[in-house]
This record gives structure tokens, C-alpha cells and sequence, in this order.
């Protein structure tokens, strides 16, 4: 057995015991003569009865199978523990499950997901976004289909930067410069959030910085994120909260959720998120409507800018007892028009490359063109089998830089040690 299933268990089942109880009992999978698929995911943001009227859709065009969509917390390290107990157990208690964009490799490793080539042919491979395709692909198996797309954007507010006469930052001092002016004379506005909890989504959030400055975790076979990149880098965003005090010691608590709530209430200036919050913010009623810029992250002088890559994936459980129903739920949620729904509706972003020349979406979303050159050049985090393992060695290090617990060099050479560790072992 590989040092991953050795300590995985370990790692996760004291956080999730509350839950093993309520998945032992076996579901009831048929009701009369309908077969009765379960889909899990993760909450779906906004309003989610548009979610749901497209699995009515599903339902209707498929008489004989039911859906029914269970919700997961919304922590992402949450669901990963859920799926990891349930799958290790073997459970049959779920059919269809929506994965991160970093878990398929683990899961079709340890043998959990069925194999769904023969759902995309050959050729219809590059209609999606290589990104995900890379990454739902394992030993050249696809393991699951694209379902959204995620990279991080900077949100900002057009009016009060155009009051100012300033542009959207293109580096992090003047992002600052920006938001100190503007706060200065603005009372009740925080200048700059994002996500900085100790979880997923804080790592995304780092690894910007550090891109964006020349800096990497690891390079080939080499472990480099003990670097004066990353260092410059993760002090930058200590300094944003304490040094500079455009952003608010919440954010250390404080994930994509809180943060969005946050900006479309109007008490922000700037903030990181996925694509997925523009939809809300134009809703009507909302306070923010009409007042929302989107730009590219920051970078440091002379650097790029970089996003992480984000977005969920359909895979089917391989206890699942109707695969075949689940086969035609994950073939209809990928498909063109699903999508192109998904996306008008609730703002999730296509895996598919064709819609972001689709006059609906062009018409609603104007800015969606723009996200297409983000998602081709959106990079992926480590790539590895043993993610999930380098992934908590990063959070409470980066988290503990953040909150002042350690320097970031003290950090960084914490993770450095034990990356190198975990990596020398699975080796």
C-alpha cells in the first residue's frame, strides 16, 4: 500500500467521525419503477433553484430516472474528507460526485472512479479547456468530465475607481497605492479581500503570489519553495493585513463565500475570487449592480500575472449500482446547451472552449471573452499524486506566516523540509 493510503485515514478520519454514522445506512435507490441516482457537490453559490430546474430538464428528458442532489459542505477539504471515507468504505450510497479539479488523480489512483473515455470522443477532446482536461486524466484514462472552469480574478469597483482616475492594477504597489487613497477618504470600506482561511482555497491564493513573482513550490523533480520569490511574496501578504492595512485581519478566517457577501454589499474595493460571483452581483437588487470591473491579478514589477486553475469535475462512484443512469446525468450537465445554461443562470463558467463565442453568453456575460485567454493560461497546482498530502503541509504553514505565528521564511523553510520529506518517501 503507497504512503498516501498508509496516511490518509490517519489524516482525515478524527475530523470526520460526525459523519460515518449518517453514511453507513444504505439509501433507498429504488422508488417503484424509477432507478434513483444520487449526485453530490458542493454548495451551489447564489440562488440554487436554477440547479435544480435543470435537473427537472434532465428528468423529464429521461423518464424513468430521478436525481436527487445532496449537498456537501462547503469547505472544499470538507468534501475531499467526505469522499475519501465514503470511497475507502467502498459505500454505494452515491452515484455521481463533483470533484476539484486536484482530486482525480488521487481518487482514480486509488481505484474509486470509473473509467468515462468512451463519454468524450477523440475528437471532441479539444473542445475543452486543456487545463481540465489534463487534469481529469490519469495513466491516459479519463477518469471524469469537465463541468466548470474557475481561475482567480480581481473584482473591483469601476465607479469608485474611475471617481479616482485610476485604472485597474496592473502590480501589487498599486493595487495599494489605490487602495489606501481611496479608503482614506472613503469611510466604511475595506480596500482589499480574498481568501485566507487555513484551507484550499488560502493555497490557491498564495501560489498567485508567488507565480506572479517568478516563484514555483516545485519544478520538475525539484522542491523550490523555499525561494527570495516566495518569501518577497508571502511578506507581501502579510503586509497587505498589518503593514500596509488595506486588508482586514478577517480574511484569515475567511473564505469565497464571506468574501463575495462582503463586495456585494459595497464594503470593498478590490477582491480575489472566482469568476462565478459576476451573476450575483448583476442580479437585480443587488447594491453592487452595474458597478463591477473585472481585471487580471496583480503581478510584481517586470513579472506576469497568474491565476490558479480551478473548477469541478463529474466523475461516477465505482460502487455506484446504476452506472448507466449517471453515464447520461454527466453527459447532460457537460453537454453545450447545459453549460451555456449553467452559465447564463448561475455564472459557473464552460469547460467548453466554443461557448465563449456563443452571442447569448456574449450578450449577458460581455466580459466572458476576455476570460478566455485566463482559462487557457490559468496553471494548475502541483502536479502529483500526492497532492492532497503536499496540500496540508502548505495551509497551516502559510496560514501561521499570515497570522504572525511564524516569519515567511521560517514558513517556507518548514515547507520546504517537510515537501521534501513526503516526496523522498513516495519515491
Amino acid at each position: 500500500m503507497s504512503l498516501q493510503r498508509h496516511l490518509l485515514p490517519v489524516l482525515i478520519l478524527p475530523l470526520f467521525l460526525p459523519f460515518i454514522s449518517g453514511c453507513i445506512q444504505e439509501k433507498g435507490r429504488q422508488e417503484g419503477k424509477e432507478t434513483v441516482i444520487i449526485f453530490k457537490h458542493g454548495k451551489i453559490a447564489g440562488d440554487p433553484e436554477p440547479f435544480r430546474q435543470l435537473l427537472d430538464r434532465f428528468e423529464k428528458e429521461n423518464p424513468g430516472i430521478k436525481v436527487n442532489d445532496e449537498t456537501l459542505p462547503a469547505s472544499t477539504d470538507e468534501q475531499h474528507q467526505f469522499y475519501a471515507i465514503n470511497l475507502e468504505g467502498r459505500s454505494s450510497d452515491f452515484d455521481v460526485l463533483s470533484m476539484d479539479v486536484i482530486w482525480v488523480p488521487e481518487f482514480a489512483r486509488a481505484g474509486w472512479l470509473m473509467d468515462l473515455g468512451h463519454l468524450i470522443q477523440e475528437g471532441e477532446r479539444d473542445e475543452f479547456f486543456p487545463g481540465p482536461m489534463h487534469a481529469v486524466t490519469y495513466n491516459e484514462k479519463i477518469y471524469a468530465i469537465p463541468w466548470y472552469i474557475d481561475a482567480g480574478l480581481l473584482y473591483y469597483r469601476k465607479d469608485i475607481l474611475d471617481k479616482y482616475g485610476f485604472l485597474p492594477p496592473k502590480i501589487w504597489d498599486e493595487l495599494v497605492h489605490q487602495a489606501k487613497t481611496i479608503t482614506k477618504n472613503e469611510s466604511d470600506l475595506y480596500g482589499f479581500i480574498w481568501q485566507g482561511k487555513q484551507y484550499e482555497g488560502l493555497v490557491c491564493n498564495v501560489l498567485e503570489y508567488f507565480w506572479s513573482n517568478g516563484g514555483d513550490v516545485i519544478r520538475g523533480r525539484e522542491i523550490v519553495v523555499n525561494s527570495i520569490e516566495n518569501v518577497t511574496a508571502l511578506r507581501l501578504m502579510r503586509d497587505l493585513i498589518v503593514t500596509y492595512a488595506v486588508t482586514p485581519p478577517l480574511v484569515t478566517t475567511a473564505i469565497e463565500e464571506p468574501t463575495r457577501h462582503i463586495f456585494g454589499n459595497g464594503r470593498a474595493i478590490f477582491m480575489r475570487n472566482w469568476p462565478y460571483a459576476w451573476n450575483i452581483f448583476e442580479r437585480e437588487g443587488s447594491p453592487v449592480k452595474g458597478k463591477v470591473g473585472i481585471s487580471t491579478l496583480p503581478s510584481f514589477p517586470g513579472k506576469e500575472s497568474a491565476s490558479t486553475l480551478g473548477g469541478w469535475q463529474l466523475g461516477i462512484n465505482r460502487y455506484s449500482r446504476h452506472p448507466d443512469a449517471a453515464e447520461r446525468l454527466i453527459r447532460f450537465l457537460t453537454s453545450y446547451e447545459a453549460q451555456k445554461t449553467f452559465a447564463l443562470t448561475i455564472g459557473y463558467k464552460p469547460t467548453r472552449k466554443s461557448l465563449y463565442r456563443d452571442r447569448d453568453l456574449m450578450k449577458e456575460q460581455p466580459f466572458i471573452t476576455g476570460l478566455y485567454d485566463v482559462f487557457m493560461k490559468a496553471r494548475p497546482r502541483p502536479v502529483t499524486p500526492y497532492y492532497m498530502m503536499v496540500t496540508q503541509v502548505m495551509q497551516p504553514e502559510f496560514s501561521a506566516a499570515l497570522s504572525g505565528i511564524k516569519t515567511p521564511e521560517e514558513a517556507l523553510s518548514s515547507v520546504q523540509r517537510q515537501i521534501e520529506h513526503i516526496m523522498g518517501v513516495a519515491r
